[in-house]
């Protein structure tokens, strides 16, 4: 493999100036990202810097959100049974045990259930409501679903013709039938131009909890207390890091670093992270974890981990979620072998435009990640189906920036069972007979649909920079530019004719640790999966983002490699 990315250096929009305050504290290099960002004069950057909890909006901003704590309040006033049903992912899970100890201070008796991606399959089901009443017990007087429920028309409709009241928060797109006949749908994406639709379930779940209290307080719940779990599923559904997601993970990772959630701190020492944990951390390592558990069996042991609140038995369930992890990698390495060959044999990256492949030896909680995978690697929309014994297709996508998957499915509906999600994500159903008939309405689709240079891959490189800027001292002023993440990425920079001291050293993983120099100034490098790449002869140009490395209490910048060419 050999690097494909054409390089485009951003250009800086707006001025530099934020005020002789800031103009001093801060390095040009930080004011130029800003600037980047849309960021401009000294209050606006000093929102962005240093975001503050007393920021947050009117919760009661978000439609029917009125109507669903009136409903609310009325169970705990009426000492009814309410059930809790989420999704399986980290955005789920989270979402039901931030809710479950919201209701529970209210005084509310609740139950609450997860379906089983195997066997109730995603969303609010037939067989999951059946599955949930059942463990429920005696049948409960309101229903609220997390994270699913907004395209739920029918399943909705028989809740509530069964004398059960339904409430749904939720940030997926609405289905082409309109709104479902529950009390209230407290979805951002319902609502015309609505600001908050970058919030994911838990966020919403998080004004949820606002709303209530504002409505009537409880001395004795501190809602800042769950503001990690908020973070861990805004970081890890990949939803914009923009305003108040921005503003809730920044506070949410700033309480794991001091110790939080009892489930979270013990996953932090399974995995082996210290106390300076960010966005990245969760992305790479913590929701992948938590997201283990769901994919390859239930999805209980990671919300029961988010729940516990004893220190052994918090550490036990995160030993058992880094076996999922474990299982979930083997899996994953199994598929992406199988469809790299597949690629190799029957794909063109030069003429295709999109990637469909189908295999009835995948497990269906992992063709996500290996979608993900596909998709970086060759620049294409790219989904990954397991095929089941009766020939039924369980698929995940995922997309590159100009490329809707839910308008791509909206299109190749005749060719599917059932799909939807994101823009970004979202998965179908399909008869295996219809994977050839689907992958050419795809493509057809992207061709006709995205702008030519969409399907370029282009690394976009945020400031030039040398290697000797890269200091400490810029490092603190560049962290409050943090978190990093979906619409609010990691800075890319380059700098120029670099050469190697010593010989590529490859690690496990087919990593390689790089020794540099740049005129008389020499740093550590690491380039992940660089092993995969034809590196040419140096010198070389570099790009590359920067993070801050602690080793027996000292600190360091880190370089993190993403492409090298021959220099220009």
């Amino acid at each position: 493999m050999s690097t494909k990315f054409s390089w485009e250096i951003r250009p800086t929009d707006g001025g530099v100036d934020f005020g002789d305050e800031l103009n001093k504290t801060l390095p040009l290099l930080v004011r130029r990202l800003l600037a980047q960002r849309g960021i401009s004069g000294r209050e606006h950057a000093e929102r962005y810097l240093r975001p503050r909890l007393a920021d947050l909006g009117d919760p009661f901003a978000l439609q029917e959100m009125d109507v669903a704590v009136d409903r609310i309040l009325q169970a705990a006033s009426l000492g009814q049974h309410v059930c809790i049903y989420g999704d399986y992912d980290v955005d789920g899970v989270s979402s039901v045990a931030l809710l479950y100890a919201v209701l529970t201070a209210y005084g509310l008796r609740v139950n609450y259930f997860i379906p089983v991606r195997t066997k109730e399959g995603y969303g609010l089901s037939q067989e999951g409501i059946a599955h949930a009443l059942e463990l429920c017990g005696d049948e409960p007087d309101l229903l609220i679903t997390v994270d699913c429920g907004t395209s739920s028309m029918d399943e909705v409709a028989y809740l509530q013709n069964r004398g059960i009241d339904v409430l749904i928060f939720d940030h997926h797109e609405a289905s082409v039938h309109g709104r479902p006949p529950a009390v209230a749908v407290v979805n951002a994406k319902m609502e015309k131009d609505s600001p908050l639709v970058y919030l994911c379930s838990a966020g919403v779940v998080f004004k949820l909890a606002h709303a209530l209290l504002k409505r009537q307080p409880l001395p004795d719940f501190d809602l800042k207390d769950y503001l990690d779990i908020v973070a861990i599923a805004t970081v890890a559904d990949i939803v914009p890091l923009v305003e108040e997601n921005r503003l809730l993970t920044r506070h949410g990772l700033r309480m794991m670093a001091r110790g939080g959630n009892v489930g979270l701190r013990a996953l932090n020492d399974v995995v082996g992270l210290k106390r300076s944990i960010n966005a990245s951390h969760v992305s790479f390592r913590l929701g992948p974890r938590l997201n283990a558990a769901g994919r390859m069996d239930s999805p209980i042991d990671a919300l029961d981990l988010l729940m516990v609140k004893d220190e052994m038995q918090a550490h036990a369930l995160a030993a058992r979620l880094e076996q999922h992890n474990q299982a979930r990698q083997r899996e994953e390495e199994k598929i992406r072998e199988e469809a790299s060959l597949m690629l190799e044999q029957n794909f063109n990256p030069h003429e295709d435009s999109v990637i469909v492949l189908g295999s009835r030896r995948w497990h269906p909680g992992v063709v996500g990640i290996v979608a993900s995978l596909m998709m970086r690697r060759y620049h294409k929309p790219a989904f990954i189906i397991s095929i089941d014994e009766k020939g039924m297709g369980k698929g995940s996508g995922r997309s590159i920036p100009g490329v809707s998957l839910v308008q791509a499915i909206r299109a190749c509906k005749d060719t599917l069972v059932s799909g939807g999600g994101h823009d970004m994500a979202a998965g179908l159903a399909i008869e295996e007979g219809q994977l050839d008939a689907f992958r050419e309405a795809f493509g057809r689709y992207v061709r006709e649909t995205s702008e030519k240079d969409a399907l370029k891959p282009v690394l976009h490189i945020d400031a030039e920079v040398m290697i000797p800027e890269l200091s400490l001292d810029l490092l603190d002023s560049y962290e409050l530019l943090e978190p990093f993440g979906n619409a609010n990425p990691h800075p890319v920079f380059m700098t120029r004719a670099v050469m190697l001291t010593t010989s590529p050293r490859r690690l496990q993983g087919n990593h390689l640790r790089l020794s540099l120099r740049q005129g008389d100034s020499e740093c550590e490098a690491m380039f992940f999966n660089g092993g995969s790449f034809n590196l040419p002869d140096p010198p070389w140009d570099i790009a590359f983002t920067i993070d801050r490395n602690i080793w027996r209490g000292r600190s360091s910048v880190t370089i993190s490699i993403q492409d090298i060419r021959s220099a220009q």
